[in-house]
């Protein structure tokens, strides 16, 4: 493990907390963890981002996954089809992480930025959004576009940009298989657990993971995430949909610093 100071530790644990608690809420932990790894970690080296993309995926793993089975544990979800899109997310993120290789881009993010605020406005818009859950089958057509956008195409932006995949996610489940927010977030849990561990098995076969500092962060993340989970349970679509406003308007915020001030 790297030498970090103790009160950097504590910080970056109380990160991965937080992030794993907003995560099993709605997605977009790593707009928190991540920047707080870059932050935390010893400066320098030609492979420093690289240890703070590997040490972040195996953090949030563990997060996740304790969010997934709370989830399933306390409400009905597809984990068939969770698993489906997941698969094809992996392949997809795949794919956008080797056109990233040659591709700036610093050219999508505002096209990125103009999408994530058209959702919060439909979200402001449409209060009824993800706050009921359809109890008609949902068709095979349907399946299959969530797959497709799902887990193809949020999977290829994951690979190309990454932040906000989570929510992305999110809203893609509760638009095209009719789930309430709640079920969305749980089903997500699920694809991102199919998706962290494909990126995490590529860092730890490059050596860029920091295992004892992961290990330590994945308690609190895990509890974050078990936490979050419970709390989204408990409070239902409405609370869900007032974390997914604050996560998307804070991710714009973000991408824009990020485009204006480099």
């Amino acid at each position: 493990m790297p030498d970090i100071p103790l009160t950097v530790l504590v910080v970056l644990c109380v990160a991965a907390l937080a992030a794993g608690w907003i995560d099993a809420v709605v997605g977009g932990g790593g707009l928190l963890l991540l920047p707080a790894l870059l932050l935390g970690l010893p400066a320098g080296g030609a492979h420093a981002a690289q240890y703070a993309l590997g040490t972040n995926k195996a953090v949030a793993i563990v997060g996740t996954t304790g969010a997934a089975i709370t989830y399933a544990r306390r409400t009905p979800v597809d984990v068939g089809t969770a698993v489906k899109i997941g698969l094809a997310a992996l392949a997809g993120s795949s794919g956008g992480a080797l056109v990233a290789a040659g591709l700036s881009t610093d050219v999508l993010k505002p096209i990125v930025m103009v999408v994530l605020l058209a959702v919060g406005a439909f979200v402001i818009l449409r209060p009824s959004f993800g706050q009921a859950h359809s109890t008609e089958p949902v068709s095979p057509r349907r399946v299959l576009a969530a797959v497709g956008l799902g887990g193809v195409g949020i999977g290829f932006y994951d690979g190309l940009i990454g932040p906000g995949t989570g929510t992305f996610l999110v809203l893609a489940l509760t638009a095209l298989l009719h789930l309430d927010l709640v079920r969305a977030s749980a089903t997500a849990k699920i694809v991102n657990c199919c998706t962290n561990a494909g990126a995490l098995a590529m860092f730890a076969w490059k050596g860029t993971v920091f295992w004892q500092l992961a290990a330590l962060m994945a308690v609190f993340n895990l509890i974050g995430g078990t936490l979050g989970a419970r709390t989204a349970l408990k409070r239902g679509s409405g609370f869900v949909r007032v974390v997914l406003l604050t996560v998307v308007f804070s991710l714009v915020a973000k991408m824009a610093y990020d485009q204006w001030s480099a």
